[in-house]
């Protein structure tokens, strides 16, 4: 075929005129979001190894029972023995900024998208494409727009991880029993009070379904973008692969696989504990 159409060139051309006239609010964002990664990365840092791990052994008690509380007791000192607590801190820093953002904005269009049906229509597609775009592609504009380092990685997650969270969360206030809300409304609620004391109370349990699912895809995406510079357990990783040192890697995968299971764990017990005492 001699016609071939621009789809490349058109993104290209769209891409270098944002940088031209919008480079400004990327340069904010930029110093917004390097600044918030350092500073959940120094606060981790600040505490006390040993503080640290008996404080997430005490909060897997409490929310996962003792399994995975013993299970931290001994995952996260063999973190430390590996020499892999620094990596594991940047990391774990790069995922709670992400997942902030993540859920600052996910929230509040996942409840557009329940209670809009235009919103809705226009928002599938786009979460679609989202979630079916192969990983790596979300690192070239990232690069683009914020160089290399921390925040392009944080930039690729957020985008990677926000389709699930958005979609759980309209899915849980679409399945909130209309006679709930009739109740509330019966009783003169508004609908603000009808958002936050009926619907979100309700939609809880799917939107932390949801909150979990964006957790694990951070996780991965945030061992992706060690490419790109964001540091981490990705770049041991990384390391690993590109010298083919197969204990490395293997260390390092080990390493990621211990926090994925902490954090599974912790965000999967949260919607039974709601659950139990919202039935109490």
């Amino acid at each position: 075929m001699s016609f071939r159409i621009p789809v490349g060139d058109t993104i290209d051309l769209f891409v270098a005129w944002l940088l031209e006239h919008a480079g400004f609010i990327f340069s904010w964002l930029d110093d917004r979001i390097y600044s918030w990664v350092m500073g959940v990365e120094t606060l981790l840092l600040w505490i006390p190894f040993w503080l640290f791990v008996l404080g997430a052994a005490a909060l897997a008690w409490k929310l996962a029972g003792r399994g995975l509380a013993v299970f931290t007791l001994l995952g996260f000192p063999l973190i430390y023995n590996l020499g892999l607590w620094d990596a594991s801190v940047q990391t774990l820093s790069l995922i709670i900024t992400a997942q902030l953002i993540t859920i600052g904005f996910s929230v509040p269009l996942g409840i557009l998208m329940a209670k809009n049906d235009v919103v809705n229509r226009i928002m599938r597609p786009v979460l679609d494409f989202m979630q079916t775009m192969p990983a790596f592609v979300y690192l070239i504009p990232a690069v683009m727009f914020f160089s290399l380092g921390r925040v392009p990685g944080v930039i690729a997650t957020i985008i990677f991880a926000t389709p699930p969270m958005m979609r759980l969360t309209a899915l849980g206030i679409k399945q909130v029993p209309g006679d709930l809300i009739e109740a509330g409304q019966a009783f003169g609620s508004t609908t603000l009070q009808l958002l936050f004391k009926v619907e979100l109370l309700h939609a809880t349990p799917t939107i932390l379904a949801g909150l979990n699912q964006s957790i694990m895809l951070a996780l991965s995406m945030v061992v992706i973008a060690a490419m790109i510079g964001a540091g981490g357990l990705g770049s041991a990783v990384l390391r690993g692969v590109q010298r083919v040192q197969v204990g490395i890697g293997f260390e390092s995968g080990l390493v990621v696989v211990i926090l994925a299971i902490y954090l599974d764990r912790i965000t999967q017990s949260l919607g039974p504990k709601l659950e139990k005492q919202r039935s109490e």
